[in-house]
């Protein structure tokens, strides 16, 4: 996937690994899951009509460098939080932005999506700042819940996200943890867990017609492994 270059000058402006320009958005919307167009929306905003003319409206994930169109690690894992409340619950985005304003106020949060503390006190806050929507408790715990199931694939140290485990499959029940993306390992690409081999290199051996056992014994790693691996680099349904 082609990649906006990134000068020497804005790379010295980034001293975290996890804030760096790392990602285009079609490769992070693969990488997550998500519509291309979701994504962007997100990232860069968009126009929409209304009676008085076009509006535009704001982007609700901050992307490192406004000069680059490329997203951080960070980025990646707010999106990968966000859709839990736009794709499973359908919340409205100027709802979402208007929770997160507020959850950002209360604990001064630059990653309000993605700090450790949100899981907790930032949830339920959340929830209730869109009690307009969501003034049921039983309907509350359902997003707490969901918001949760997301949070488990998020590894924290130092109450800071660290690693990615990004949903393989359709279904988050049979997504199992064999995936990771990680800033200091492979510049950030998705890797097996087991063997730390980047994806990348799996989907190209895989595709000049190396079988999935054959690999399996390359790299130590068990079948479902580099099924995984697969299912990330490529279309969902070919290593299934």
């Amino acid at each position: 996937m082609a990649r906006a270059k990134v000068t020497a000058e804005q790379l010295l402006r980034i001293t975290d690994p996890r804030e760096m320009p790392a990602y285009g958005t079609r490769e992070a919307a693969h990488y997550l899951q998500l519509p291309h167009a979701t994504l962007k929306s997100w990232v860069f905003g968009r126009p929409y009509p209304t009676q008085a003319g076009v509006k535009f409206f704001e982007p609700v994930i901050k992307r490192p460098d406004e000069t680059l169109p490329l997203l951080s690690f960070y980025n990646l894992a707010e999106a990968h939080v966000l859709s839990a409340f736009r794709r499973e619950h359908r919340i409205e985005l100027r709802h979402v932005r208007s929770a997160l304003d507020f959850v950002s106020q209360q604990f001064e949060w630059k990653h309000p999506l993605i700090e450790q503390r949100f899981e907790t006190d930032g949830v339920k806050l959340f929830v209730e700042k869109l009690g307009v929507i969501y003034d049921a408790s039983a309907q509350g715990q359902i997003v707490m819940d969901s918001i949760r199931a997301h949070f488990k694939r998020l590894d924290w140290a130092d109450n800071a996200v660290v690693r990615l485990w990004p949903f393989t499959r359709s279904s988050i029940a049979d997504s199992p943890k064999s995936v990771f993306i990680d800033p200091r390992i492979s510049f950030g690409r998705p890797s097996l867990a087991r063997c730390n081999i980047p994806t990348a290199v799996i989907a190209e051996r895989y595709k000049a017609g190396e079988v999935i056992d054959s690999l399996a014994d390359d790299y130590g790693c068990s079948r479902l492994d580099i099924e995984e691996g697969l299912r990330c680099e490529l279309d969902l349904k070919v290593a299934a």
